[in-house]
């Protein structure tokens, strides 16, 4: 495969919000993502941006039915997610204790995940943020009978 282009992972996301502005700055604060772009328009709409995690990168943004009429936020989908993300940290534990300060909404208590001997060892929770994606946070504890 040829490389990707500088700054970009092989996958990334996009997630639409009521409010993207809102977003990215509770994203930054909630989950510790850093804003790598941010293009704002008329008025302070988002045009584009780009946060990055960990060598992850996802792209926050409104609504733009002139372009993308299938691009909804949850509030506008029943509540729906048709795309969940699982991120993972280094401290599951701390990172729930800082998103939920942040106000998101913990719908899973970090819990954990023994697939067995051959597999892994994870520790998640789950939590819905403040446009309502659910995201799914992951510390892997040890892998394939090894500790991590």
């Amino acid at each position: 495969m040829k490389p990707t282009p500088p700054g970009w992972p092989r996958f990334s996301t996009g997630l639409w919000y009521d409010d993207p502005a809102l977003a990215i700055d509770w994203l930054c604060r909630a989950f510790g993502f850093e804003v790598q772009l941010k293009v704002e328009g008329e008025g302070g709409r988002i045009e584009h941006s780009e946060l990055v995690f960990g060598g992850g990168l996802i792209m926050v943004g409104g609504e733009k039915p002139e372009r993308m009429p299938f691009a909804k936020p949850p509030s506008k989908a029943g509540g729906a997610n048709t795309q969940n993300v699982m991120v993972f940290v280094d401290d599951v534990e701390a990172h729930c204790a800082r998103a939920r300060a942040a106000g998101a909404v913990v719908t899973r208590e970090p819990e954990t995940h023994d697939y067995g001997d051959d597999y892994w060892v994870d520790r998640t929770y789950e939590c819905r943020d403040v446009g309502g994606h659910h995201w799914w946070f992951t510390q892997r504890l040890r892998t394939g009978g090894e500790d991590a």
